[in-house]
């Protein structure tokens, strides 16, 4: 029965999470909150763990954000191009430079193919 509440409960919200089937409450309660960030702006894997196991952010333990996290269904690729036009959306970045601020582990921590696929999608390496 609780598969079946968790299930719907995903349904409804939208989420687009693939719940695994034996996640702890706190990795739940990690998984509502990974999709109300994602909900707000783009996110790196990496960037979203440590998000929501910062002691700045939602202080989850880091297992159980890590957990939360893979057990969504997050395009990551999608999640940099959102990165990369909120970017270009506050200031100008050459192409390069857009790269380097979404790889970065200062910036947004994506890997270097998905930063590259995200700046790519957007006008600064046209």
């Amino acid at each position: 029965m609780r598969i079946i509440n968790v299930v719907l409960l995903a349904f409804i919200l939208g989420s687009g999470s693939v719940w695994a089937q034996n996640l702890t409450g706190p990795q739940e309660n990690a998984v509502r909150s990974a999709n109300q960030y994602l909900a707000m702006q783009g996110f790196s894997r990496e960037g979203l763990i440590q998000q929501l196991s910062s002691d700045y952010g939602d202080g989850y333990d880091r297992s159980d954000a890590a957990v939360a996290v893979d057990s969504l269904n997050v395009d990551w690729n999608e999640q940099a191009v959102r990165s990369a036009e909120q970017y270009l959306q506050m200031q100008g970045f050459s192409c390069r430079g857009l790269i380097e601020q979404l790889s970065s582990s200062y910036g947004d921590a994506y890997t270097e193919r998905q930063a590259t696929h995200g700046a790519q999608q957007t006008n600064a390496c046209q």
